[in-house]
């Protein structure tokens, strides 16, 4: 792919790894890739260009496991009627999805996307939105993770958040204190991600943290994507999962695919047997 190669994570790396069979008091560590990313309905952040391609072809690279997508579209007239939630499934051979457009309109719509290279259940919506501000919301879906001949379920959240300050702090305790939310084990794995518009970073630490989220990797601007100035994103786990490695894409591709750039994290399960479930 040229100057659109990563710039700190191998694509070509195995993201999961048995090395024997799991037994009843023996772990072995499986590793997962997530990414979070704001695709601004396949439109470029500079160029201004409907051009799905360069969103596909970065993520192909990338091989993710698991994506939190944001502004995902389907059937509408500026992006030529595409389904993109069609053409982002296919297209990487992610199968399993969880789509919630929470924007609709006389023709299409666009919202929130998960894909995962396994089995998605339990898939909630909660609707974000405050008062008369622009709709908002979260989606939620459980994750079948196999590891050899086993199977460990891993919560995922995908949100999108306003442009507000307090309506911002409105939706995050809104979220925690949801049905889909409330009541989870403390060592359940947990993956949330999305477009905060968490202009100063600061969303984790007063919200997320006293629920015992932690940021996976650093605090990284992320938007405009061609001069990142505001780490609008984040992602963030909870439970039996741990941080490995990950990185705010800086690619060409990155600059022009959209207005924000993804977050890539590897991510790894741990104490599988030790965990209560959900």
């Amino acid at each position: 792919m040229g100057s659109a190669s990563p710039d700190h994570i191998s694509p070509v790396e195995p993201f999961w790894l048995v090395t024997t069979a799991p037994t009843k008091g023996s772990f072995h560590a499986m590793r997962l890739r997530v990414i979070t990313w704001n695709i601004h309905k396949g439109i470029g952040g500079v160029d201004r260009r409907y051009a799905p391609e360069r969103v596909l072809q970065l993520l192909l690279h990338h091989q993710p496991d698991i994506l939190l997508l944001q502004e995902v579209s389907e059937h509408m007239p500026r992006n030529r009627f595409d389904d993109q939630v069609e053409l982002l499934s296919s297209g990487l051979g992610m199968p399993h999805l969880a789509f919630n457009p929470q924007h609709r309109f006389a023709m299409g719509g666009y919202g929130n996307l998960i894909l995962s290279r396994w089995p998605l259940d339990d898939i909630e919506e909660v609707d974000l939105t405050v008062g008369w501000r622009k709709k908002r919301g979260a989606i939620q879906a459980r994750a079948r993770v196999r590891m050899g001949d086993q199977t460990r379920s891993v919560l995922l959240h995908n949100l999108h958040l306003g442009l507000a300050g307090s309506e911002r702090a409105e939706q995050l305790k809104r979220f925690l204190a949801s049905g889909p939310f409330r009541g989870i084990h403390a060592n359940t794995p947990i993956i949330l991600g999305g477009d905060l518009n968490d202009l100063w970073g600061t969303l984790g630490p007063r919200y997320l943290a006293p629920a015992g989220f932690q940021r996976a990797g650093s605090l990284a601007n992320t938007f405009p994507a061609a001069i990142p100035l505001r780490p609008l994103d984040g992602l963030f786990i909870r439970g039996n999962v741990q941080f490995v490695k990950g990185h705010a894409c800086t690619t060409r591709l990155a600059k022009q695919a959209s207005d924000h750039r993804p977050l890539i994290a590897d991510l790894e399960l741990t104490n599988l047997f030790a965990a209560a479930p959900p």
